[in-house]
């Protein structure tokens, strides 16, 4: 045999053998060790996708929750400035009460003198009285309390019942003292007398 005819059929037992082997050793595709880190990696995408969507859940409750509480704390300003504008004269009001007070005893006194001066003096206190009922009046200041009308605890204080001639029960027959209202909330009660 040649030396040729030598290595050629070396080369083709080499080549039946490495078949053999190939076949009964074959490579593994995809072995257990393979997957398990493929799989774990996959699993932990899934988990991080979840805690996002759970984290943008969470972000989205808490801007609705912002949301809501900045319009409540805005309508909650907006009542009380508006209650501050409505309401800011109160102090101011119950203190000129007195003045007014003062001004119709004033003017409900009886003149009796003939004097010029006198008729003038009780005609200034009338004039200013109602000067000052007309400026109060502007800034929402009204009174309450007119004989004739029905009781109304929310706005009349009750000193006594009595029987009265032309009155129905619960109707104002005395007003001892006017009651005032500051753009419809009561800064002083009315204090009446009914009829029982």
């Amino acid at each position: 045999m040649s030396e040729q005819q030598t290595a050629n059929e070396e080369k083709v037992m080499a080549n039946e053998e490495l078949q053999d082997t190939t076949t009964e050793n074959p490579q593994p595709e995809n072995t257990a060790e393979e997957i398990d880190p493929l799989t774990e990696a996959l699993a932990k995408i899934q988990d991080l996708e979840s805690q996002l969507e759970e984290a943008a859940k969470k972000e989205q409750d808490i801007l609705l929750r912002t949301r809501a509480e900045i319009d409540n704390i805005r309508r909650r300003t907006e009542v009380d400035v508006e209650k501050a504008h409505k309401f800011g004269l109160e102090k101011f009001a119950k203190e000129i009460l007195n003045v007014i007070d003062n001004l119709e005893r004033a003017a409900s006194t009886p003149n009796t003198s003939e004097d010029e001066s006198v008729k003038a003096l009780f005609d200034g206190v009338e004039l200013t009285l109602k000067d000052l009922l007309s400026t109060v009046a502007k800034f929402g200041i009204e009174p309450v309390g007119v004989v004739g009308e029905t009781f109304n605890p929310d706005l009349h204080q009750a000193i006594s019942m009595q029987p009265a001639e032309g009155f129905t029960t619960n109707q104002i027959t005395t007003v001892l003292q006017k009651g005032y209202l500051l753009n419809g909330r009561v800064i002083r009660p009315a204090m009446v007398m009914i009829a029982a």
